[in-house]
């Protein structure tokens, strides 16, 4: 009888033991189907952001819009209720909120609204911009690591007082260069961040800092292109600016050319009909190079061309466009000009010299070259009074053969790769070569000597030049 009792008992043990092991395979059975179905979500989720980000990378979409996919799909990846996305500004000091998710909490300190000023929890956080080192966002972004928060965090005690429980806040590093902080938060009953999270938000923060990085090198590509492209736009403009043809003169052949050291030139020269007997020849070089160069540049050429006709005094054109372009010329630059006045027909020109480059006059007499030095200071050091007292007219003879050249210091001061000056005396000889053959031989073989000097070395100034022959 004992031993019947002995084994019924034995039997009632295995089999509660049985029921017990079976229960026990199928929840382990169960936890492990609800994490296959865990991490088949979270990879379809990984899957969506790659596609998004992707989508937005080869597209030229809006910032914004890259910026939303990357905070919408953490927040799907890690099953997380809040996201935001901070950038660094251009100057490394500040952090500015780009995409602040509906039920975000706060992870800086907002000030108070003043007085009865209501707007929701999002748009405050979007407007309010966050010093780096300085709290949670702050803190992240001077950081190499992710940072964990939670309840027992007293800086988190701002987010979870609007129901967070916990949170990932990840410094976006890539090359070397932080470019922002991605904060995501759990709410209410939601399963709080733990350990096991740390590999997939660091993947996240890895992939969200490759896709921003890439961004910038494309909006960088893109501006690049269009500077480009409205650079070679302005060099068209400006183009447009300088003389097609040299003008026909009873009794002078003139010539001319410009070569600008980048897309834009600093340097200029004109031909302007002043009436039916008189033309006016202007050459200029603007202090500095590039946009700025080329812009004073055209409004010089605007105002001189607006002054000259009807006046036949080159000093007092050049008074008057002293007068007028002063008050707009930065103090760090001026322009030196030459100009002059010739008469159809005449032996004389009558010019003026406002700092520029001495011209240079070749006598077919003698074979030999004078330097013109008339006085004369650059337009936009001064505002007319000490300009006025040095702007004179010189009164220059020519005989049939001789030739005036003008100038600008681009031709003499251009440097080989050895960091030879090209020089005057160079100029001198090319000069005493082609003077006999016409005012373009003049122009066309100053130019090639300079350029077979520089050869293959950038050519660093502008080059400008102006021969006027007299027939």
């Amino acid at each position: 009888m004992l031993i019947e009792i002995a084994l019924y008992t034995a039997f009632i043990s295995l089999a509660c033991w049985s029921v017990w092991v079976f229960r026990r395979q199928q929840g382990v059975i169960r936890e492990i189907q609800r994490q296959k179905v865990r991490i088949q979500t979270e990879e379809r989720h990984v899957f969506d952001l790659l596609h998004n980000l992707g989508e937005a990378l080869m597209h030229e979409t809006r910032p914004g819009d890259l910026h939303g996919s990357i905070v919408d799909g953490a927040m799907r990846v890690m099953e997380a209720q809040g996201g935001a996305l901070y950038l660094s500004d251009k100057t490394g000091t500040k952090l500015q909120p780009v995409v602040i998710s509906e039920k975000c909490p706060p992870f800086v300190d907002l000030p108070p609204l003043p007085g009865a000023a209501k707007t929701s929890l999002q748009n405050q956080l979007l407007l309010h911009a966050v010093k780096t080192g300085e709290g949670l966002v702050g803190g992240a972004f001077s950081r190499n690591d992710i940072a964990f928060m939670d309840a027992s965090d007293p800086l988190f005690a701002p987010a979870v007082a609007h129901g967070a429980s916990s949170a990932f806040l990840a410094p976006l590093v890539y090359a070397g260069q932080h470019l922002g902080v991605l904060a995501i938060s759990r709410h209410g009953d939601a399963e709080r961040f733990g350990p096991q999270h740390y590999q997939t938000i660091n993947a996240l923060v890895e992939l969200s800092a490759f896709s921003l990085w890439d961004a910038i090198l494309h909006h960088e590509a893109a501006e690049k292109k269009q500077l480009v492209k409205d650079l070679h736009i302005a060099t068209e403009v400006q183009r447009i600016l300088l003389p097609e043809a040299p003008p026909t003169i009873e009794g002078f052949e003139v010539a001319g050319n410009n070569v600008p050291a980048r897309y834009l030139s600093g340097d200029y020269y004109d031909y302007i009909p002043l009436d039916e007997n008189r033309c006016g020849v202007a050459i200029a070089d603007v202090s500095g190079k590039g946009v700025p160069a080329a812009l004073l540049m055209a409004m010089c050429r605007s105002v001189l061309r607006l002054l000259a006709p009807g006046c036949v005094s080159p000093a007092e054109v050049m008074k008057k466009l002293n007068a007028q372009l002063y008050p707009d010329i930065k103090e760090d630059m001026f322009i030196s000009m030459a100009y002059a006045i010739l008469d159809r027909g005449g032996s004389t020109i009558l010019l003026t010299r406002s700092g520029h480059d001495a011209p240079l006059v070749f006598r077919a007499s003698s074979g030999a070259l004078e330097t013109i030095r008339p006085p004369g200071m650059a337009v936009g050091i001064d505002s007319g009074g000490a300009f006025n007292k040095v702007a004179t007219d010189f009164s220059l003879s020519l005989s049939a053969g001789d030739c005036l050249v003008f100038y600008t210091d681009g031709v003499t001061e251009a440097l080989n790769s050895a960091g030879e000056e090209f020089g005057l005396e160079a100029m001198k000889r090319a000069i005493q070569a082609s003077a006999p053959e016409g005012a373009a031989a003049v122009v066309r073989r100053v130019a090639d000597e300079v350029s077979a000097f520089i050869g293959d070395h950038p050519q660093h100034d502008d080059i400008t030049l102006i021969a006027i022959k007299k027939k």
